[in-house]
């Protein structure tokens, strides 16, 4: 016995081609995942967390609780201030996941009577968290700044947040966080920086987008997430003391589920060590460079929306024919995934290629040959 309502949603999500499936592992040239410094599988970082264990002496596989109870281990505070130090923030408080830490803060810290205004492209981890708010929201035109200040004169509250991605994951562009910060000024309005696909990318060292560009004392909170291009596992939400303490005592999220694991810590203390000796980060911009033109080589640039991050999209529309694309680059030995709708609007549907710093030249010029060949 199954709901027949439930039934039906699948059945519906079969009918347009968007039904969804776990996929399995290959040994296709890796244009898919978000291991954009090729950290997931680095021995070094693998060692390092390794023997970064047996220095402080912790011999556990598992936190125990969540971090109220008993599961607050002493690697916490090494990691948190390590990332306070390195991210230029007075706190870090990490979460088991970048869903966990969105969900968590947005749940929790607007209130009511508070308004909440986002971006239309924002990712569904923020979204959700909207939705548990009591909180009013609105979206914003993507990346439209006139729209946010005009937006900002229409709404009158004391207490608004602006909610953005620094590099936002479906189509790899960025705001003018300059002039958001700016504007944000102007109306007093909070400004929370979701940075899960900028860390280990932009910044000296990989400290992300909104450092590069000097403003973390311009934004209210920020997300870094561990699973990217940290290539391990775990969230953090950088801000002041009083919003750490605020989310040990408010965030759901946080407050009910086991802490993460000593293992898990230790990863994370290898990854950001490496940052700072990998020349993974300039490979990678090297390889973003050559996509680029080899993009241009190809006379790709209107089906490609403007990046200059790690991630590029190839607008191909329909969910049947945009799958059909991946397949046949896939059965040519390229990782290349289909995002479909309802992922993304109806007629949006697209092929997201993620660079990394191991992508060889002559793998991204075949893989652009191969799209040419299939997808025009």
């Amino acid at each position: 016995m199954f709901p027949k309502k439930l039934q039906q949603k699948l059945e519906n999500r079969k009918e347009t081609n968007a039904l969804r499936q776990l996929g399995t592992s290959s040994n296709l040239v890796n244009f898919s995942s978000n291991d954009y410094l090729g950290f997931s599988k680095s021995e070094t970082i693998f060692d390092n967390a390794h023997n970064f264990l047996i220095e402080q002496n912790s011999v556990q596989n598992g936190a125990t609780g969540s971090r109220l109870l008993s599961g607050n281990h002493p690697l916490f505070h090494i990691i948190e201030t390590l990332l306070s130090e390195f991210h230029n923030s007075a706190s870090a408080l990490i979460f088991n996941s970048g869903y966990d830490a969105n969900v968590g803060f947005f749940s929790s810290v607007p209130q009511r009577g508070d308004v909440i205004l986002y971006d239309e492209y924002i990712h569904a981890s923020i979204r959700d968290g909207i939705q548990l708010s009591n909180a009013k929201s609105y979206k914003f035109k993507h990346n439209d700044l006139e729209n946010i200040d005009e937006m900002l004169k229409r709404v009158q509250h004391d207490t608004i947040y602006i909610v953005t991605e620094s590099v936002f994951s479906m189509d790899g562009d960025s705001p003018d966080l300059v002039k958001l910060t700016q504007i944000c000024k102007k109306h007093k309005a909070y400004l929370i920086v979701d940075e899960a696909h900028a860390v280990g990318v932009f910044g000296e060292h990989g400290v992300g987008l909104v450092q590069e560009l000097g403003l973390e004392n311009d934004v209210f909170a920020r997300l870094v997430t561990f699973g990217k291009a940290m290539g391990c596992h775990g969230a953090a939400i950088l801000g002041s003391d009083h919003l750490k303490q605020y989310l040990v005592n408010f965030a759901r999220s946080f407050i009910y589920t086991t802490a993460l694991s000593p293992h898990t810590l230790a990863t994370i203390h290898a990854s950001y060590n490496e940052l700072f000796v990998t020349k993974n980060i300039q490979q990678l911009h090297q390889n973003i460079q050559f996509f680029k033109e080899e993009i241009t080589t190809n006379q790709l640039q209107h089906v490609f929306i403007e990046s200059h991050s790690a991630i590029h999209c190839c607008l191909v529309s329909g969910n049947a024919h945009v799958k059909n694309v991946a397949k046949k680059i896939q059965e040519h030995g390229f990782d290349v995934k289909a995002i479909l709708s309802p992922t993304v609007p109806a007629g949006q549907e697209r092929l997201r290629f993620c660079l990394h710093a191991f992508n060889s030249e002559e793998e991204i010029t075949k893989v652009l040959k191969l799209l040419t060949t299939f997808a025009l």
